[in-house]
């Protein structure tokens, strides 16, 4: 008599993120609605109705947070944060994923709290189930919610904060109103540059570090570091012209928020943890740093919402299969370095 099969736990982690050649492939999003300043439209522009929910650790999120706040919506969308620690393996699949803080674990300086719509909920993914009973995706943050409707407006964040950037403006002061991260005269270059960012360094970082094989690292890593040599490239320009402090010169763009989101964390997690560690960018890319440095240390939308105990929190203590320990590295301090050092 053959023995019963070993019951597996389930993972959050499901297998088809990875091709033959063990390179990561991140799915695309799936709720892709989308708010509009049009009263008529199926998700109107209206203050109150929507809830962010967000991870301050999970850059994608980190954006949503980062746009928010430039354009002055605090009043119009709020937000919760779930807790920094995701449960990447359970028993049962609904004992996985991100999950909402209790009454004793909330930060409520922070808005890490139990869900205020759904006081039952434990986890994101009733969020998805509520919206969607029969889905099947990964159950990610940022979540756009609709109160009204009772459902998801949108996962996807490079969506979010497109929607944010205009569909309220009638609703804002002028000075709010006027923000524009995806101007008209700039968006050929923005949309030029969005793709590579993306794939070699946003999700680049990620691809090396839950890579399956020593083929899909080493084409991952080499990708990322040319890219992150454009970056510098290109910054390094600036300067010569005297341009700047953005990647655009002197207008703040969707590119400066995608792109410090990975860069904030570069040096504290991805280095150690995602094997990114060919250069680091405080002693390798001097223009990167500074220009990271800038954005953190002169506005408050990135200051802010760069919780650095979420983000090592999360990446260390989460992804136990690269990091079985769960230990949390103390450096490198300061974790972001102060503009005159």
């Amino acid at each position: 008599m053959s023995p019963a099969p070993i019951a597996q736990p389930a993972s959050v982690l499901p297998k088809n993120l990875w091709n033959e050649k063990g390179e990561l492939q991140r799915p695309a999003s799936i709720f892709r609605n989308f708010i509009s300043s049009d009263p008529k439209s199926q998700f109107p522009a209206e203050a109150g109705r929507y809830h962010l929910y967000v991870s301050y650790a999970c850059p994608w999120a980190h954006r949503t947070l980062i746009v928010r706040k430039l354009k002055g919506l605090e009043d119009i969308i709020p937000f919760t944060s779930v807790m920094f620690h995701m449960d990447i393996k359970g028993e049962t699949p609904d004992e996985t994923g991100w999950k909402f803080a209790t009454t004793e674990t909330a930060e409520p300086d922070l808005e890490v709290t139990p869900d205020p719509l759904h006081p039952d909920f434990r986890r994101v993914r009733q969020l998805y189930y509520l919206a969607d009973p029969n889905y099947s995706g990964r159950f990610t943050v940022p979540v756009l919610w609709d109160k009204k409707q009772n459902t998801i407006v949108s996962n996807e964040s490079s969506e979010i904060i497109r929607m944010l950037n205009t569909e309220f403006n009638g609703l804002l002061p002028e000075k709010y109103a006027n923000v524009d991260i995806y101007p008209e005269h700039l968006r050929s270059q923005i949309d030029d540059v969005n793709p590579w960012h993306y794939d070699d360094i946003n999700n680049g970082v990620y691809k090396c570090g839950l890579g399956q094989t020593q083929f899909a690292y080493h084409g991952a890593v080499t990708k990322l570091f040319d890219s992150l040599d454009r970056v510098e490239a290109q910054l390094s320009q600036n300067a010569e012209k005297g341009s700047g402090p953005y990647y655009f010169g002197d207008v703040l763009t969707e590119v400066d928020v995608r792109l410090y989101v990975t860069l904030v964390r570069f040096d504290p997690v991805y280095v150690s943890l995602f094997k990114t560690n060919k250069k680091m960018i405080r002693y390798d890319l001097p223009h990167v740093h500074e220009y990271m440095r800038r954005l953190y240390w002169e506005d408050l939308a990135f200051k802010e919402t760069t919780i650095m105990h979420h983000i090592k929190g999360h990446y260390f203590e989460s992804l136990t299969m690269i990091n079985p320990s769960g230990v949390v590295p103390e450096g490198p301090l300061p974790h972001i370095l102060p503009l005159q050092v």
